[in-house]
C-alpha cells in the first residue's frame, strides 16, 4: 500500500466516519484511498463549511471531527473553523495537502509554510515527512485532540509522501487518559468556603457540558441549594426547568442572573474559560471567594483569582464536593429573580407586536423537543438565543462562543444531523446565512432534513446595535438580500416566509419535526 492507504487505515482505527473537505490535486492519493474506506468522505462548498462541520461534530459526540483541504488557499480557507474548535474546546483533526518536498524550499506554486500558520490556534501540528511516522502522527493527532482540554491538531501531507509505498499497522487507540481524583485539602478549603457563604452560586461553564460531569452538577446544586447561571456555551449544564437555573448570564428583563452573580459572596466557577464570558463583568469590584473546578489551572487574571483550584476530572470534583457539603434549601435570595426570568422567557408576543427573535424563541421551544439541537450562529440572534432559550439537557444549544465566528450554523446543521438521531434547527441571521448558505446543497446531496431560520433584519444588526450604543450612529453595516424563499427553491427545499405571529407558529410546527430540509425567513423590521 502507499503512504496515503495507510494513513486513512489509520483513521479507520480511530473510529472516524467522516471526512469533510474539498478535494485538490495534492490530494489525489489520500482521496482515492478514503473511496476504498469505510470512511465517508463528504464533498463540501468551501474549507471554512467543511471544518465548522468537523467543529461541531466533535462537540455534539466528543469524537474528533475530520476537515481535509488541499494546500495554499484549501489550507488558509479551514482556519477559521479551526480556531473555532480551538477556542471553543472541539476536538477536530485537520488534514491538509501540500506539495512535493522538492520544490518546498523556495517559491512555489501555491505553497505556504501551513504548519506555522496553523500554530497558533492549534493543539499540536506537524508535517508528515516521513512514512515511518504515520502512525504515530495520526495517533497523537487524535489524541491530542479528544484529551481534556480538547481542541483542534494538524496534519500536513505531502503529496509525494502520500505517493511512497509502505508497510505499517495504525497504532490501537487506547483509553483517554483520565486526570485524577481531587486532592483532599483542596476539597476540604473549596467546601468550607461554599458553606461559609450566605449567598454562593454556580457558574457553570463549556466544560460543564463538554464532559460527563452535567449529572454530577445537578446533584451538587440540589443537595447544597445552590443556584446555577451558565455561560452561553454553558447551556443545559443543569436543566432550566430546575428551580436552581437562573439560566445564563444576562438572563431576565432587568438581567437578573446578573443581579444573581453580582449579589454572590462565593462563585464555584464549573468548566469555566474566561474566554466565554469576560471575570470583569461578574467579578469588577474582587470581591468574591471563587472556587475554581476544571481540568486545568485557571488562567492568571486579576478578575479570576480563585481562592481554591479544583483540578482533576470534573465529575469526580462535584461527587466529592456534595459529600461535604450539608444539605440546604436557601432559596430566599434568588427565587423572585428566577421567578421573573422564566416569566419572560415563556412569554409569547401579542398578536400585534412586530416581529422579533425574542418573540420567535417561545414557539420554538414548544416545537422542539428536550433532545432536539438548536445550532446559533453568531449575531444579535445569538445573544437572544443564549438568554431567553430555555434548554433541558446538556449539548442541545451549539453556541460559538470563543472564536465567536459567523457561518457556523448551516455547516454546522449538516454536522448534527449527520451525529444524532433528534431533530435539528439551525438559526442564523442574514449576514450569517448567506457566508456558507452554498452547503445547503451539501445537505440535499446527503439527503439530509433539517430546518434553517433565517432573522433577516438587512444589516450586521449586533454591530449597528453596539454602534448605537457607543456613539449614537450607525455606519457600514447595512446590507441587501435575495429573494430567501427563492434562493431556497432554487436549491429544491421548502420555504415559508410568515407574515404573523400564528404563521410564524404554523410554519415551526410543520418544519421542526419533518425530516425535509426548510427554511423559514422572519423578517426582523
Amino acid at each position: 500500500m502507499n503512504a496515503a492507504d495507510l494513513l486513512v487505515r489509520c483513521l479507520e482505527t480511530e473510529g472516524v466516519e467522516y471526512v469533510f473537505g474539498l478535494p485538490g490535486e495534492e490530494l489525489e492519493d489520500l482521496l482515492f484511498a478514503l473511496r476504498d474506506s469505510t470512511v465517508q468522505f463528504i464533498p463540501v462548498r468551501h474549507e471554512q463549511g467543511a471544518a465548522f462541520m468537523a467543529d461541531v461534530h466533535g462537540r455534539l459526540t466528543g469524537e474528533a471531527g475530520v476537515c481535509l483541504a488541499t494546500l495554499g488557499p484549501g489550507a488558509t480557507n479551514l482556519l477559521t473553523g479551526v480556531a473555532d474548535a480551538h477556542l471553543d474546546k472541539s476536538p477536530l483533526v485537520a488534514i491538509t495537502g501540500q506539495g512535493s518536498r522538492e520544490r518546498l524550499h523556495k517559491e512555489s506554486h501555491q505553497a505556504l509554510d501551513i504548519v506555522h500558520t496553523f500554530e497558533p490556534v492549534v493543539k499540536w501540528n506537524t508535517q508528515i515527512t516521513d512514512t515511518q511516522s504515520i502512525t504515530e502522527s495520526v495517533r497523537k493527532a487524535f489524541k491530542l485532540a479528544e484529551y481534556e482540554k480538547p481542541g483542534a491538531t494538524h496534519l500536513e501531507f505531502p503529496e509525494d509522501v502520500a505517493a511512497e509505498q509502505v508497510d505499517g499497522e495504525p497504532l490501537p487507540q487506547r483509553e483517554r487518559v483520565r486526570r485524577p481524583d481531587p486532592d483532599a485539602g483542596s476539597l476540604t478549603r473549596a467546601a468550607d468556603l461554599v458553606a461559609a457563604a450566605e449567598r454562593p452560586v454556580v457558574l457553570a461553564g463549556n466544560g460543564a457540558v463538554r464532559t460527563p460531569a452535567a449529572a454530577r452538577l445537578a446533584e451538587l446544586v440540589e443537595h447544597a441549594g445552590i443556584p446555577v447561571v451558565a455561560t452561553y456555551m454553558g447551556k443545559g449544564a443543569v436543566s432550566d426547568r430546575s428551580e436552581r437555573s437562573l439560566m445564563t448570564l444576562d438572563s431576565g428583563p432587568n438581567g437578573e442572573a446578573s443581579t444573581a452573580i453580582e449579589r454572590a459572596d462565593c462563585v464555584v466557577a464549573v468548566g469555566y474559560d474566561i474566554a466565554e464570558h469576560d471575570p470583569r463583568s461578574w467579578n469588577p469590584d474582587l470581591d468574591k471567594s471563587i472556587v475554581h473546578v476544571d481540568h486545568e489551572p485557571a488562567e492568571v487574571y486579576t478578575h479570576y483569582n480563585p481562592d481554591v483550584e479544583l483540578v482533576a476530572d470534573i465529575s469526580a470534583v462535584l461527587r466529592d464536593l456534595r459529600g461535604r457539603l450539608d444539605q440546604r434549601d436557601e432559596r430566599s435570595w434568588w427565587h423572585d429573580l428566577r421567578e421573573r426570568i422564566v416569566d419572560d422567557v415563556r412569554r409569547k408576543p401579542e398578536a400585534d407586536e412586530p416581529f422579533s427573535v425574542k418573540g420567535t424563541l417561545p414557539y420554538l421551544r414548544e416545537v422542539m423537543a428536550d433532545a432536539d439541537v438548536l445550532i446559533s450562529d453568531v449575531g444579535s440572534h445569538k445573544m437572544a438565543i443564549a438568554q431567553q432559550f430555555p434548554v433541558y439537557e446538556p449539548n442541545t444549544c451549539i453556541v460559538s462562543n470563543g472564536l465567536a465566528s459567523m457561518g457556523i450554523a448551516v455547516p454546522g446543521g449538516i454536522a448534527a444531523d449527520l451525529a444524532i438521531e433528534s431533530n435539528v434547527v439551525v438559526a442564523t441571521g442574514d449576514g450569517g446565512f448567506l457566508m456558507n448558505a452554498a452547503e445547503i446543497e451539501t445537505a440535499t446531496r446527503l439527503g439530509l432534513g433539517y430546518t434553517i431560520v433565517v432573522f433577516n433584519d438587512d444589516d450586521y444588526g449586533l454591530i449597528s446595535e453596539k454602534q448605537l450604543e457607543n456613539t449614537g450612529d450607525q455606519f457600514g453595516t447595512e446590507l441587501t438580500n435575495p429573494d430567501l424563499e427563492l434562493f431556497a427553491e432554487s436549491f429544491g427545499i421548502e420555504s415559508d416566509r410568515p407574515e404573523t405571529w400564528a404563521e410564524v407558529e404554523t410554519a415551526l410546527d410543520e418544519a421542526v419535526p419533518s425530516n425535509e430540509m426548510s427554511l423559514i425567513e422572519i423578517p426582523i423590521p
